[in-house]
């Protein structure tokens, strides 16, 4: 393991592009604790880590914690990957845009850019949400001892300035994402992502001890089974896909038969990644801040966290965009006309609309494994809860769990085989040319000893 470690910090390719992703993610870390103006940290960090569960603790998550500290990246990143996830649904459902997607890099260029300006209108209703409904619920309840002076938070300009501090910072993790993909190795949002769920780990594990000292080594022993049981499980399923044959026609050229080699199709079962629970989670702000107002709080009492309600719709909404994204996402129809066209068939088959039949029953089946899974998977810390005990349980349980591992494990995946992509594609280089140096063909070419011969025929 250690020498693979090396061999990576070997190539000055690959150690360039390391050292770029790290630099970057220290300097989001580093604005992870520029504080807001006005705000005292402590007294709100302290308020929203007692709910670290539910809506709030997803979105508090995927910030970093920053959420709950109150600074400049509060927001995080979740705005530019809502507008992300806007733009690749438009791309399936508006010929327009997918006309634009199908140009190649100038067209991926005009959407990256499209999604970057609707990034602002998202980033300015978020922060608006957050300084109306956090600091102001906040200032209204708890007065002088709110986390922000009355009389400062009173001021229309002073809201509009943390409304637009908020913007800003977004719009900068934003930026620093997009360099960590240029110029880094990985995709630089996820990485983002990770590194901030990784960041709460030491928070979330030091807080989970609270409790009696006696059952410690117990509890050490569950949290290490369960964090292993969550690894395993979204590793097998991550990396888990139904193969499809098919069969290239063979062809007859003069003496020779080209073709009919036999490949597969890979379908991965969680191919909709984590965007199902993402998509439960958001429908599930409106009702939460829809009890806080006067008279409705009997909205928490049914759809509150950990609620049979709650968890049945939640279950029921994973499944539902778990299918629907897939639906828009996989073409079946178009993946049987481009193996038609390429004389590729399905053994046992025919060609054309029986071929997409039989590819979208294919997918509605492993579609259907892939949400039990995913539906298991964000279930899973609720029911960790109860079998930890503890006063800290439900914050390491989402930490060691559900979404936070989901998301941390897939990036750690994709981060691994990039990583081998860029070894194996340094290596076939090297064996290449040193193959050229050493003799052969090539030399030969070049004017090696046959060439000789030759030219000495030739005279």
């Amino acid at each position: 393991m250690f020498g693979k470690a090396l061999e990576v910090l070997r190539v000055p390719e690959l150690r360039k592009k390391i050292l770029w992703t790290l630099g970057l993610l220290l300097a989001y870390r580093l604005g992870n604790y520029v504080l807001l103006p006005g705000v005292h940290a402590e007294e709100f960090r302290e308020r929203l880590g007692a709910g670290s569960g539910g809506v709030v603790g997803i979105l508090n998550a995927l910030s970093g914690g920053a959420l709950g500290s109150a600074t400049v990246f509060s927001l995080g990143v979740m705005p530019y990957i809502s507008a992300s996830i806007v733009f690749s649904l438009l791309q399936k459902m508006v010929p327009a845009l997918e006309q634009v997607a199908k140009e190649g890099q100038s067209g991926q260029r005009k959407i990256n850019q499209w999604t970057r300006w609707a990034t602002v209108p998202i980033c300015l209703f978020q922060a608006t949400v957050t300084v109306t409904t956090l600091i102001a619920k906040d200032v209204a309840e708890n007065g002088v001892d709110s986390l922000i002076p009355p009389e400062l938070f009173a001021s229309f300009f002073y809201k509009c300035a943390l409304v637009g501090l908020l913007t800003a910072g977004t719009l900068l993790i934003m930026w620093i994402g997009e360099k960590i993909t240029e110029h880094g190795i990985g995709n630089g949002t996820s990485l983002i992502i990770m590194a901030g769920i990784i960041a709460r780990l030491p928070t979330q594990i030091s807080s989970s001890f609270i409790g009696d000292p006696d059952n410690r080594k117990q509890f050490v022993a569950e949290i290490i089974a369960i964090f292993i049981i969550s690894v395993l499980a979204v590793v097998f399923f991550t990396k888990a896909q139904r193969r499809v044959p098919i069969q290239q026609a063979k062809l007859t050229r003069g003496r020779r038969q080209l073709g009919g080699a036999r490949h597969f199709i890979p379908l991965k079962v969680s191919a909709v990644g984590v965007m199902p629970i993402i998509f439960a989670q958001t429908l599930f702000v409106i009702p939460s801040m829809l009890g806080n107002a006067p008279g409705l709080g009997f909205i928490n009492e049914y759809l509150g966290y950990e609620s049979f309600l709650y968890l049945v719709l939640y279950t029921a909404l994973i499944y539902f965009f778990s299918f629907f994204w897939t639906a828009v996402m996989f073409q079946p129809k178009e993946m049987a006309n481009n193996l038609k066209e390429h004389g590729s068939f399905i053994p046992g088959t025919r060609p054309g609309q029986r071929t997409a039949d039989f590819l979208e029953g294919v997918m509605v089946r492993v579609t259907l494994v892939g949400a039990t899974f995913l539906a298991v998977i964000a279930l899973f810390p609720y029911f960790a809860n109860t079998f930890i005990g503890t006063a800290g349980g439900r914050g390491i349980a989402f930490a060691i769990g559900g979404t936070s591992i989901l998301i941390t494990v897939g990036v750690c995946l994709d981060l691994v085989d990039k990583i081998n992509a860029q070894l194996v594609m340094r290596n076939y280089e090297g064996f290449t040319s040193g193959q050229a140096t050493s003799g052969g063909w090539a030399r030969r070419r070049e004017g090696g000893p046959a060439a000789g011969q030759l030219s000495g025929g030739a005279d």
